[in-house]
């Protein structure tokens, strides 16, 4: 298939993106963004739940490990299915009988701001390596399977992509207000 052919179908696709992304922002605050006005269908947050923890990798990967690997990926759906049931049945009773809407505010109650800050460190700390690990990938797939093709060298690649996901308003992508960087690259990469 065409470099040009494929190039095109990426940047449609970031487009609908783009498009999707402003069409369901509109009226909508911080509070509809982080906790959907507190009311939201159970099928959007199942699958809220299910694609928070899937990502292009995901699709990139899996398929591989699986192959390598045998049945020893398998390992990692029980845990997703152990874990979405810890959450349906202890987090989400806990949070709405404490009226939370992050696990932080429950570490700030129950074990004091040290507990609060710690996890806090470490989710930030974890969510930028991942988003680093994913914004390589992508870069990096896009420059075997498009841009070489093309004659354009990785580290321009490399170059625009960033200045590209930096140049990109928040107002556009989101929200209007202050959003993680990680929100941000999931809705720009992985939606």
């Amino acid at each position: 298939m065409s470099p040009y052919l494929l190039f095109g179908f990426v940047f449609g696709y970031f487009l609908l993106l783009l498009a999707v992304a402003w069409y369901t922002s509109k009226n909508s605050d911080n509070e509809s963004f982080f906790i959907g006005n507190r009311n939201s269908n159970w099928m959007l947050v199942a699958f809220g739940m299910v694609g928070t923890s899937l990502s292009g990798v995901t699709f990139v990967s899996v398929p591989g490990t699986v192959g390598a690997g045998a049945f020893g990926y398998y390992q990692v759906v029980i845990g997703y299915f152990i874990g979405y049931f810890a959450i349906a049945y202890i987090l989400l009773p806990l949070y709405y009988k404490m009226n939370l809407t992050s696990i932080y505010r429950f570490l700030e109650e129950r074990f004091g701001p040290v507990s609060y800050k710690t996890g806090a460190i470490f989710f930030i700390i974890s969510r930028t390596l991942g988003a680093t690990a994913r914004m390589y990938l992508v870069i990096n797939i896009l420059q075997i399977f498009i841009l070489d093709a093309m004659g354009v060298p990785f580290i321009v690649t490399a170059f625009l992509m960033l200045c590209l996901y930096y140049s990109i308003p928040l107002k556009v992508v989101s929200r209007p207000l202050f959003i993680p960087t990680h929100y941000k690259l999931r809705l720009c990469w992985e939606a």
